[in-house]
């Protein structure tokens, strides 16, 4: 950066990946808690994850990457940082930090917390909320979501749950017209109303829900009062300040205001 702009001349391709289909893009790139650059991607396209790169976590797809940006080494433009869990690239590409992810739409670190959020988008059923604690390694190093072989906590086309599968916090049916699960962040601007509340929508939809979870649970989930067009809403925002924001594709940028009845 040069002061707020950024310098177009220091730009460099850090990592680029093949991806066999035209969907299930991911695209979520940001800093953690712990200073490295987690990447979230999809599982390469197509119904039903045809090319099982969900449950493989020698593949980059279906997954959240972890990497350093600031550290070269191995013929890499960057690094792998420690604690890993394939680090050594022993039963698993070195940059995985956790697999099992259909399309993370999106993930997020509480900025209070460092616990991790992961919005991951559904077949023909379950829109799924992935969680995991922040720890002394981590939050949730070689976490397996599950997809292909569960759509949120059922079973896809007979798959059964794999060794050490952690399933969402909160998932959801496509009952009431729901179709794409919007991952937001958590709310820590000060105000009690929704301190500590987990926010996503669903495009198809177009409400802005809370989550509010404990050890681990979603105690109360709920619509905050807040809705947007449906098939419009496609990402959420944070500022500096913890203030969130809700993303248009119509290019609108909305703030996303407490109040005594919701937001």
């Amino acid at each position: 950066m040069e002061g707020n702009r950024a310098s177009t001349s220091a730009r460099r391709n850090l990592l680029r990946l093949e991806h066999p289909r035209s969907n299930h893009n991911g695209g979520e790139i940001t800093y953690g808690p712990d200073g490295f650059l987690y990447v979230g991607t999809g599982d390469g396209g197509g119904g039903g994850d045809p090319d099982r790169n969900g449950q493989n976590p020698s593949t980059l797809l279906g997954k959240i990457l972890r990497i350093d940006p600031t550290a070269p080494a191995d013929g890499r433009p960057y690094g792998i940082p420690p604690g890993n869990p394939f680090a050594d690239g022993n039963g698993g590409a070195p940059e995985v930090w956790a697999y099992g992810l259909r399309n993370p739409w999106r993930f997020s670190f509480d900025r209070s917390t460092g616990d991790l959020w992961i919005g991951d988008v559904g077949q023909d059923a379950v829109e799924e909320v992935d969680f995991a604690p922040n720890t002394p390694d981590g939050p949730g190093p070689g976490n397996n979501y599950g997809w292909n072989l569960m759509e949120g906590t059922s079973s896809f086309k007979g798959g059964t749950a794999p060794a050490g599968h952690v399933p969402p916090i909160y998932e959801y049916s496509h009952d009431d017209g729901g179709c794409s699960i919007i991952g937001g962040y958590v709310a820590r601007t000060g105000d009690p109303i929704l301190d500590g509340v987990y926010l996503f929508a669903d495009i198809c939809i177009g409400r802005i829900n809370g989550l509010l979870p404990r050890d681990g649970k979603a105690i109360d989930v709920r619509h905050l009062g807040a809705t947007v067009g449906a098939n419009t809403l496609s990402s959420f925002g944070q500022g500096a300040d913890g203030t969130l924001y809700a993303v248009q594709l119509d290019g609108t940028i909305s703030r996303i205001v407490p109040r005594s009845t919701g937001a």
